[in-house]
């Protein structure tokens, strides 16, 4: 009798066991999820590649002679125009050069101009006279290079442009070749980045080698600088470690906003013919891979790897792993595994788009 209870209940919890596995499994089948199909449209990519901003002259300025720093024109973050004094360092032993130098060139000229009128009354030869003028030429010379010495002792701008700090002070003193400051000139800017041999060859084919396409500057408030730069230069060789070449595009900077070693990042539009476009929250990563959930036609939800050709804003145009006609899960990715099966509500991919922020701005 007890043998035959025991075996009563054992037969109860199997029946219970087989009724709660086959209850979970039609609650499975009674979830609705939202399911969309990829969208195939003509579209834009916009890549985006971290840069350094430069100035198209950036200096530095140093002392040409050696001597104490007399006397400072101009402040840090100034703006300086070409030929402004901005620094005199004490002339007062290049003046005396000057000035003596200036006097044996006379003395030279009154030399020769004697012997000149000695010569045509054939007093002298004309070898003494040919003397005369060679000495007074290097006595001209030497005033000259003592002129130019007593220049360097004032440094004026080289072109207009934007003061940095001082390295020195007034009354340092200086040796020949000593650092002052150093100026900028940022009428215009060098924006520098990298391109990845892949976009580099798209970007060349479409070009077909002529004009290159206009870019945008995003800086690091993430605002969009309110200039458009044109790509004039491209590096001879490419990185072999890191794959990619160097571009420089120039921006015009009238309202001197950028300045010399900002940071920001290059915003260049490809256009795409029928691209394949899904949204971002439809995806799913598993180790730096991106995923999604394909619905096939039984229902069932299969996880199928996917590569990323470009993304923008809320959504990825998809390179490869998905076709337009197929069916993927939109949301209640983490309520489902692999091989699933599912109930869903179908939404059109141009509605689903349509709500996504990208197309909203």
């Amino acid at each position: 009798m007890k043998k035959i209870l025991i075996l009563m209940g054992v037969a109860v919890m199997l029946c219970h066991t087989s009724c709660d596995s086959k209850k979970e499994e039609e609650k499975k089948e009674e979830i609705k999820l939202l399911v969309t199909s990829p969208l195939k449209k003509d579209t834009t990519a916009i890549h985006e590649f971290v840069s350094q901003i430069r100035a198209i002259q950036h200096i530095e300025l140093r002392a040409l002679e050696k001597g104490y720093l007399k006397k400072i024109y101009v402040d840090e973050g100034q703006f300086v125009k070409k030929g402004q004094l901005m620094f005199q360092i004490l002339p007062l032993q290049y003046q005396a050069e000057f000035q003596k130098a200036q006097a044996e060139a006379n003395f030279a000229e009154i030399e020769y101009q004697n012997t000149k009128s000695l010569a045509e009354s054939n007093i002298v030869s004309k070898n003494e006279l040919a003397l005369a003028k060679a000495k007074w030429d290097k006595a001209k010379a030497e005033m000259d290079l003592a002129k130019v010495h007593l220049g360097f002792t004032e440094i004026r701008a080289p072109f207009d442009g934007i003061m940095d700090h001082f390295a020195v002070r007034e009354g340092s003193l200086l040796d020949d070749g000593d650092l002052l400051t150093t100026l900028s000139d940022n009428s215009k800017m060098w924006v520098y980045f990298n391109v990845p041999e892949s976009q580099y060859l798209d970007l060349k084919t479409k070009s077909k080698g002529t004009t290159l396409p206009v870019v945008k500057l995003k800086m690091a408030n993430q605002d969009i600088f309110s200039h458009t730069g044109v790509i004039q230069t491209i590096e001879a060789d490419f990185n072999n470690e890191t794959g990619n070449i160097a571009f420089r595009a120039t921006f015009p900077n009238p309202e001197k906003l950028l300045r010399h070693g900002e940071t920001g990042s290059i915003l260049m539009e490809s256009p795409l013919k029928n691209a394949v476009i899904i949204p971002q929250k439809a995806t799913f990563e598993v180790l730096e891979k991106k995923y999604v959930f394909v619905v096939d036609k039984d229902n069932t939800v299969k996880s199928r790897e996917i590569t990323i050709a470009a993304e923008l804003p809320d959504i990825y145009i998809i390179k490869s792993g998905l076709k337009g006609d197929e069916k993927i899960l939109l949301e209640g990715i983490k309520k489902v595994r692999d091989n699933d099966k599912i109930k869903f509500d179908y939404e059109d991919p141009q509605k689903v788009i349509s709500h996504l922020r990208v197309y909203a701005e």
